[in-house]
């Protein structure tokens, strides 16, 4: 039986990679080989077919994501200082030259007629929205905090489609304080 001689989270990450930049439809196997430069027999073995690898590559690159904003939100100051700065962040990279928005939001919009994949997606995004209403339920109550982390999620989705239409980060930042006027905007640099 033939060895796995790779590491399965560097391929995961070169995977998603792929999968973000070119998306799940337009991306071939052949790609996948030479972008990870495994063998085809070793991708096969260790992960299935294409669709296995994709759904494993999501998967990780949502939990550094929950990973991150977990830690993001225990270091600051306060749950919501931390969502501003998450927020702005966003829209600081979204004027980078070679932005590529969020895999999981791409994913969400390209895999529409791709029903199983795309509730494999929704299932990720759901996650990242719980986590936020769990981290506001102790200030807001668990009604509040689900109706706040529902309007954080399209601030987030808002940001990561018209960054592609507008490029304005002063625009953004004015539409995402007017439109969550409930967090601490005032205690950000700028």
């Amino acid at each position: 039986m033939a060895k796995m001689q790779f590491q399965r989270e560097q391929v995961l990450e070169q995977s998603a990679n792929l999968f973000w930049r070119v998306g799940y439809n337009a991306t071939s196997m052949q790609q996948v080989f030479k972008h990870t430069g495994l063998k085809p027999g070793s991708v096969y073995l260790a992960f299935g077919n294409k669709e296995a690898l994709f759904k494993e590559s999501l998967s990780h690159y949502a939990q550094l994501s929950k990973q991150g904003i977990a830690a993001h939100l225990a270091a600051a100051q306060s749950v919501e200082l931390g969502i501003c700065e998450i927020l702005d962040g966003m829209v600081a990279q979204s004027a980078a030259s070679d932005y590529c928005s969020c895999f999981l939001v791409k994913s969400q919009l390209e895999l529409s007629d791709e029903p199983t994949l795309q509730a494999f997606v929704s299932e990720q995004l759901k996650q990242i929205e719980q986590l936020y209403a769990a981290s506001l339920s102790d200030k807001y109550g668990e009604e509040q905090a689900k109706a706040k982390a529902c309007s954080i999620m399209l601030h987030i989705f808002g940001i990561r489609v018209y960054s592609y239409h507008s490029g304005s980060e002063l625009a953004m930042r004015q539409a995402l304080r007017a439109g969550l006027a409930w967090l601490p905007w005032q205690s950000l640099n700028h």
